[in-house]
């Protein structure tokens, strides 16, 4: 059963940055996307980013292109993603997410079946 552990999350100034990682364990194939997604308080799930472990393709939503980037780490099995420029909307629980033996990178919540328990990111004025 795969595990995931998101850490980073915290407190910052807008125009800051902050870096989430989700380390993955028990994982037993190459053939993983894991994700990034985001709920703000009394709205729902979205997308964020994501990576295909196996292809080393990304996908990032819209609103954060240009300031988000994921990465990976194979050795650690571990995900990152760098957040800069942060504005008061990018407040929000961010989760990350898995899903084995999928092709390309998936945007939609639904195909994701693995999820850590969420770190809060707040974006202060």
């Amino acid at each position: 059963q795969v595990q995931l552990v998101e850490s980073g999350g915290g407190l910052v100034q807008a125009g800051g940055s902050l870096r989430l990682s989700c380390a993955a364990s028990g994982l037993t194939t190459g053939g993983y996307v894991m994700g990034w997604f985001r709920q703000p308080l009394g709205k729902e799930r979205e997308f964020v980013a994501a990576i295909n472990w196996r292809s080393g393709s990304i996908r990032y939503a819209d609103f954060v292109k240009g300031r988000f980037t994921i990465s990976r780490d194979n050795a650690k099995n571990t995900v990152y993603l760098q957040m800069d420029t942060l504005k008061l909307e990018d407040t929000a629980v961010y989760y990350c997410a898995g899903r084995a033996w999928v092709f390309g990178v998936p945007m939609v919540e639904g195909v994701y079946n693995d999820w850590g328990q969420g770190t809060q990111v707040t974006v202060s004025s």
